[in-house]
């Protein structure tokens, strides 16, 4: 079994989803002893943004640019890892309201027409990602964002996630969130022992 663990926080240790993540991974890791891990630390080591370079390369063009050529193969390594994965762990922190832009860039890169997704004559989107794979996010966020909440309107972070992974067919997505970090110690602490105790209650 292969777990792919994604951190995508730009605060480094003072960063609540890494720590949440980390602790997904060590769950998993308990239930399933034999796990393999690939880590990423896309704050450390990202692809670039997408350009024209790189969509003219994937239709075939001369790769001219440079650096364009190793930031291809970056790309491609982040799909095959994503395609690899029985277990994938995002630690995943809303920045202005959805996802970081470093984990903007991994989404661009493995949600690729012919790789992970296809259109038939129709129209009509087919996965070709196996459904059997299981997704945790460790979600951040600095206020609260439920249904029915004054903020609610501005949540594409979450929804964001679960939309991207459910294109490609992945709907077995177990969501641990700590919310309201913004509001004081008291609020922050009493989040995070919240998603641990969620934590530690994954059975598989």
């Amino acid at each position: 079994m292969k777990l792919l663990h994604i951190d995508s926080s730009v605060l480094g240790d003072n960063s609540v989803s890494r720590i949440l993540s980390a602790e997904i991974v060590a769950r998993q890791k308990a239930l399933h002893p034999s796990t393999e891990i690939i880590y990423r630390d896309l704050a450390l080591d990202v692809a670039s943004h997408l350009s024209g370079g790189h969509i003219a390369a994937r239709h075939g063009a001369p790769i001219e640019e440079q650096g364009l050529l190793g930031d291809i193969a970056k790309g491609d390594e982040y799909l095959t890892e994503l395609l690899d994965a029985d277990i994938i762990v995002i630690g995943a922190p809303m920045y202005n309201f959805s996802v970081s832009s470093q984990l903007k860039v991994w989404i661009d890169r493995v949600v690729v027409a012919g790789r992970t997704f296809t259109y038939n004559d129709t129209g009509e989107v087919r996965a070709l990602v196996s459904p059997s794979k299981k997704i945790f996010i460790a979600s951040t966020r600095g206020s609260a964002y439920a249904p029915g909440s004054p903020y609610a309107a501005f949540e594409h972070h979450e929804s964001y996630l679960k939309g991207v992974f459910a294109f490609l067919g992945l709907h077995d997505v177990t969501i641990v969130r700590a919310e309201g970090l913004a509001f004081g110690p008291e609020a922050k602490d009493a989040a995070i022992s919240q998603a641990r105790g969620e934590i530690a209650l994954i059975s598989a």
